[in-house]
């Protein structure tokens, strides 16, 4: 894969970010420094880094797709009403035997797990005012 000074940029704000991001936010965030990058090349350079294994998308249920550069194995905590999304460590996953249906499957290359809720900001919210 050839290096430009695009790919980059885009990557080094994927990089720096920890809010899994979105294509569409990355294009907000590069904007100031490569003023005629286009949400098409976003687009394409992420999908390029996703082939290449230096980023994965992160499976999301609604909303458009995001991404993360943290490649070393870890998991998800979704919010359902804001859609943050935290890294969260959770070795005893790791270290779990496969069961014995996904040799027959195939070759498991990846596992993850995706907590889906409310995070501490929107379960406060949610809370009635006590009087």
């Amino acid at each position: 894969m050839k290096l430009t000074h695009q790919r980059l940029e885009i990557y080094k704000a994927l990089a720096a970010s920890l809010d899994h991001p979105s294509a569409e936010d990355l294009h907000r965030r590069i904007r100031g420094r490569l003023p005629t990058v286009s949400l098409d090349t976003v687009y394409r350079t992420l999908d390029t880094f996703e082939q290449h294994t230096l980023v994965n998308k992160v499976p999301v249920v609604k909303g458009p797709a995001r991404y993360d550069a943290g490649m070393h194995p870890h998991h998800h905590c979704v919010c359902a009403r804001c859609r943050k999304i935290e890294d969260l460590d959770w070795q005893a996953v790791d270290a779990v035997e496969l069961p014995s249906g996904s040799q027959e499957w195939g070759h498991v290359t990846n596992r993850f797990v995706q907590l889906y809720g409310l995070c501490s900001s929107c379960s406060k919210a949610e809370q009635p005012a006590t009087v």
